[in-house]
């Protein structure tokens, strides 16, 4: 089963809080016949429609292939969290990379929502960059961790915009009694996805990007020139760019065996009125410190939009179901709240969370595999394929010197193993491990 078409009509965006309150923009055509360009890219998400602004702004013929919509992947569809620093910390990264590529690793993290925060000023996007992204932790430990880090990244990198939370500070802000403590990180922020998406897009085509939707990628042939097909025609491009995260299927097997799609939900209440301040005192996005994160925030019309729980495999189970549950521990007090808005997503992650840049070919490149944390850092991988496509690869190569080893099992075992992994993971969580 294709994962373009398990979840979702063709050419549709899910029924969405994010859909239904989407900026307007016309349907584009699929792409026809026999098109030449210095570029082709495969996905209309940040990653690709970053890349194809960057590249169309340093003057490339560049052509973007979506199976649906501009956005309708993961970048359509998530919490809208901006973090700051990698997926993983910098403890982790000055581990595993060096303490040299560690500190280039959380400027380039730093850059990246920076880059955010001036694309949406300089294109005069559909959406607002919200400052403020909390962390809850559970018990006293993981409080005690929490601040720890936030004084390493203070006197080692620099960073000053973390204030730590006790008890009575997290119960302050979030209006739950769940929490041990944590902290709020003011250089972190929270966009609405789908119309970042959308404004993304929106630039890249006025730089002279060209984008057809409705174009599924039945075929990539290496070369020079590579050549991209569709069912309606192919695009010869000097250099390819693949774009499609956890759509990728396929297309390229050594990144999927690196990259495992995997499935996360969203609901959103009815408008809470007065009442969303009881459940947060200031709008910052928040997560929560388990393995299958929660996070939740307010939406513009005072709604909560809290994601959780997660599935492996194709087909999505009950939203409704599985978001209500861990919504309801932190916020029984919602137990009469209609539910608006129930939706699931396709994302993907790597066995080391960390993103996975590859040289497929000399001439064809893939960054994917961001583990919950893209939004930034989509954007940003975008703009380092525009680089390494013009010859200047330093960040490029940087971000795939980062160890993505293969998921085990191959294409036949890794979902049942993943399965299994993510199984005693759930269970930590129930157990407060």
């Amino acid at each position: 089963m294709n994962l373009l078409f398990a979840n979702d009509r063709a050419g549709e965006y899910p029924p969405s809080y994010y859909a239904a309150t989407a900026a307007p923009m016309d349907r584009l055509s699929p792409l026809q016949g026999e098109v030449r360009a210095d570029v082709c890219i495969v996905g209309a998400g940040y990653t690709g429609l970053s890349a194809a602004l960057h590249l169309a702004q340093r003057g490339l013929r560049v052509v973007v292939l979506e199976a649906h919509r501009v956005g309708f992947g993961a970048s359509g569809r998530n919490g809208g969290q901006v973090g700051s620093g990698q997926r993983l910390d910098q403890d982790d990264l000055e581990r595993i990379a060096g303490r040299e590529d560690a500190r280039r690793l959380w400027d380039l993290a730093e850059e990246a929502k920076a880059l955010v925060r001036s694309l949406i000023a300089d294109h005069a996007m559909p959406c607002t960059f919200r400052p403020g992204v909390a962390h809850a932790c559970r018990n006293d430990r993981e409080v005690a961790a929490a601040h720890a880090y936030a004084d390493r990244l203070r006197r080692d990198y620099g960073y000053d915009q973390t204030e730590p939370l006790d008890r009575n500070g997290i119960r302050a802000l979030i209006g739950s009694d769940t929490f041990a403590g944590g902290e709020i990180d003011r250089g972190a922020g929270h966009v609405h996805p789908l119309n970042y998406a959308i404004g993304l897009a929106r630039a890249a085509i006025a730089a002279g990007a060209v984008i057809h939707e409705g174009s599924v990628v039945t075929g990539l042939a290496e070369g020079t020139p590579a050549r991209v097909t569709t069912a309606e025609g192919h695009v010869r491009a000097d250099h390819v760019i693949l774009a499609c995260n956890g759509y990728l299927g396929d297309l390229a097997p050594q990144v999927a065996a690196r990259v495992m799609p995997i499935n996360n939900f969203i609901v959103a209440t009815e408008p809470l009125g007065d009442r969303a301040r009881e459940f947060l005192s200031e709008p910052v996005a928040v997560a929560d410190s388990r393995f299958v994160v929660n996070y939740w925030r307010l939406s513009d019309d005072n709604r909560l939009l809290f994601g959780g729980g997660e599935s492996y495999g194709y087909r999505f189970p009950d939203i409704l179901r599985t978001v209500r549950k861990p919504m309801l521990k932190i916020y029984p007090q919602l137990a009469d709240a209609r539910i608006d808005y129930a939706w699931g997503g396709t994302l993907a992650i790597t066995l080391s969370r960390l993103p996975c840049f590859l040289r497929v070919t000399p001439n064809i490149l893939s960054a994917s595999g961001y583990s919950g944390h893209g939004v930034a850092l989509a954007t940003m991988a975008g703009k380092v394929l525009a680089e390494a496509v013009a010859g200047q690869a330093e960040r490029f190569d940087l971000m795939a010197r980062l160890p993505t080893p293969r998921f085990p099992g191959g294409a036949a075992t890794r979902w049942p193993l993943l399965v299994l992994a993510m199984t005693w993971y759930s269970l930590r969580d129930r157990l407060g491990l």
